[in-house]
Formats: C-alpha cells, sequence, structure tokens
C-alpha cells in the first residue's frame, strides 16, 4: 500500500529534510511518528529534500506500507466507515503533540504509478525578503531574510525574468559530483506584497543544490545596484560561481507547491524522470 503524505513544517530547527544519525530532521521525526502507529521500519520519498532552515507548506511524500503495517492503519470504533488512510494524518499529528513545527496536513491512497520524487514535474518556492523599506519585523523574523539595502523591485524582476528558460545553472548551484546542473526555470519574479515585503516565485522542473537562494542572491545584487539586469545572464552563460552573487538565508525560502501530472500519466513520468537521471549519472 503506497500513501501520499502532505506536509508542512517550519525549518527554523531541522537540520534538513533527510534522515541523520544523531540529528532532528523532518524525514526522522515524522518516520519516527509513523513507526509509533503502523510499526516497522516506515521510510518516506519526497518530492524535494530541503535543507537546514528551508521551510515548506505544500511538501509532498509516500510511504509504501506491508500487509502488517496497513493493518496497524487507525480506525475509529465508533465510525467503521471511516478512511483508515485519510485517518492517518490525524493519528500523526497526535503523535507529535500541540504547536509541533512539522504537521501531516492530509494523507491519502497513492494512486497508480505515483512516486512523490520521480512523477513531479515542478516544484514551486517562495521567498520572502524585507529591505530597508520594509524595515524589520521580530514576528516575521524566522520565514523573512532581511538585507539593510534600499532595493529596486523592478530591476530584480526584469533580471529574474531574464533566467527563464533550459539552461545549464551551474553558476547558481553548489557543485555535487555526478550531478547535472541543467534545469528548467519555468517562473522567477518579484513583485512587493501588501506589508511591502520583497516575494519571489520560483517554479522550475527540478533544483540543484542551493540553486533558488543562489538565484535570489543574484537579484538581490541587481536591486542594490552591484550587478546590472544583464549581468545575471551573462554570470549563468559564464557557468561558474562568483563572489558577486550570495546564497542567500535558508530562513526566507518556503517550499510552496509540487506539481504532478494527471493520474493516469504519473507512472509515464516517474519512468522518464529515472532514466534522464540515469543517463545524466553516465554522462558526467
Amino acid at each position: 500500500m503506497r500513501i501520499r503524505l502532505d506536509i508542512a513544517y517550519d525549518g527554523t530547527h531541522f537540520r534538513g529534510w533527510a534522515r541523520q544519525p544523531h540529528l532532528r530532521t523532518v524525514q526522522g521525526t515524522l518516520e519516527d511518528a509513523l513507526a509509533r502507529i503502523v510499526g516497522g521500519d516506515p521510510r518516506l520519498v519526497v518530492a524535494g529534500r530541503t535543507d537546514a532552515g528551508v521551510h515548506a507548506s505544500g511538501q509532498v511524500a509516500h510511504v509504501d506500507l506491508d500487509e502488517a503495517q496497513a493493518a496497524r492503519l487507525p480506525r475509529r470504533r465508533n465510525d467503521p466507515g471511516a478512511d483508515p488512510v485519510a485517518s492517518l494524518a490525524g493519528r500523526v499529528r497526535g503523535v507529535l503533540g500541540a504547536y509541533p513545527d512539522v504537521t501531516v496536513r492530509r494523507t491519502s491512497l497513492a494512486p497508480d504509478g505515483f512516486d512523490a520524487r520521480f512523477s513531479a514535474v515542478w516544484r514551486r518556492y517562495v521567498y520572502r525578503l524585507a529591505d530597508a523599506r520594509t524595515g524589520y519585523d521580530p514576528l516575521l523574523r524566522a520565514a523573512t531574510t532581511t538585507v539593510k539595502a534600499d532595493l529596486d523591485v523592478d530591476r530584480m524582476d526584469a533580471a529574474a525574468r531574464s533566467l527563464i528558460g533550459l539552461h545549464d545553472f551551474a553558476a547558481y548551484c553548489k557543485a555535487r559530483e555526478e550531478a547535472t546542473t541543467i534545469r528548467t526555470l519555468l517562473e522567477y519574479d518579484w513583485h512587493r506584497g501588501a506589508d511591502g515585503v520583497l516575494v519571489a516565485h520560483v517554479r522550475a522542473d527540478a533544483f540543484c543544490h542551493s540553486m533558488v537562494r543562489a538565484l535570489v542572491g543574484a537579484c538581490v545584487a541587481v536591486g542594490e545596484g552591484r550587478l546590472a539586469v544583464e549581468d545575471v545572464v551573462a554570470i549563468r552563460d559564464a557557468g561558474l560561481r562568483t563572489a558577486d552573487t550570495k546564497v542567500l538565508a535558508a530562513r526566507g525560502l518556503v517550499l510552496a507547491e509540487v506539481g504532478y501530472p494527471a493520474d493516469d500519466l504519473l507512472a509515464a513520468r516517474a519512468e522518464q524522470t529515472r532514466n534522464r537521471r540515469d543517463a545524466d549519472d553516465i554522462g558526467s
């Protein structure tokens, strides 16, 4: 039985998504909660492994349960018709306790062919940034990065939009051995919200390590006047990381949404993604 989990978390006090020995992570916390409910050693497969300090409002994962674990799914005595898969989310929330920094919003039976990671067609992130014009709000410090400059959001937006498309983003990624840096950036824009905070929407088929925060740093350099709008494309095309663009703090970054195709295309998409990753590894 494969179950989809829709997840949200405040990443401030987590050392990222991926389970690590002796460190508190989102995956480790949720898998421990699941084990208390269904037993065994449940393992989550996630749409996007977020770094330490990064938040999520629309993270997606799946877990496979064997027959013994499926038999332990919560069943309500006073409502025998209730869906035990849907009830799992509430049971997990109960194990996590009051006011946790991670929650499972929904659990559902995964459609045939669904893979939280490989079936995804895009991921969308939101980045929040306060500047000198906005001012510092201590109530938002855990989810908003602050810079001291007065940023030109129109120049930032123009720079962001110039980066959209299929390109090699090695200049905006932390290198990882045998990993491709070619990505399709589907959406990147900046605007000021009603509260004055600068907000970026960044959507791509996938992201390499620290890519979103590096792209944000490049546009901040443009907003500060340290780089011209056209410089961000020149840096990308040069293919080399530069000190002119900083990787901004994780606190302002939220994984907001993961996109999937129609149910009848899930398996084909997963196979296509796996084949592409294998080819990338072979060609590295």
